[in-house]
């Protein structure tokens, strides 16, 4: 699955990072606690959450991930966006609750931590 395909499914906007919309995903994680991410989430390309604050760039940076989608319309700073933009890290939005997003993205193929190879 590409970014633009999470894009299209999730009925997301981008708001940085247009030039990644071909990169490949393979696995996503859903979580408001980074704590959490940093601790359990391994392999995962796309982070989506409702936190909006910088520490949610970092985190992602931190893990590799290549792309965040805040869900429930949230919409971080310009200077998360920059962070963003310096990192290489796409970010999306979507008017969709985290369950939904999550749902619709595991419908489509895209797996989470452990089921990449299974």
């Amino acid at each position: 699955m590409t970014i633009k395909t999470i894009r299209d499914l999730l009925g997301a906007e981008i708001l940085c990072g247009e030039e990644s919309l071909e990169k490949d995903i393979h696995s996503a994680c859903g979580s408001d606690m980074m704590s959490d991410v940093l601790a359990y989430v391994k392999d995962q390309a796309v982070l989506l959450t409702g936190l909006v604050n910088a520490q949610v760039i970092r985190t992602a940076e931190m893990m590799d991930m290549v792309c965040i989608v805040f869900v429930r319309s949230k919409r971080p700073s310009q200077e998360m966006l920059d962070l963003a933009a310096e990192s290489g890290i796409a970010v999306l939005t979507t008017p969709k609750r985290m369950y939904e997003a999550c749902g619709i993205l595991y419908s489509g193929g895209l797996k989470g931590n452990g089921e990449i190879n299974g």
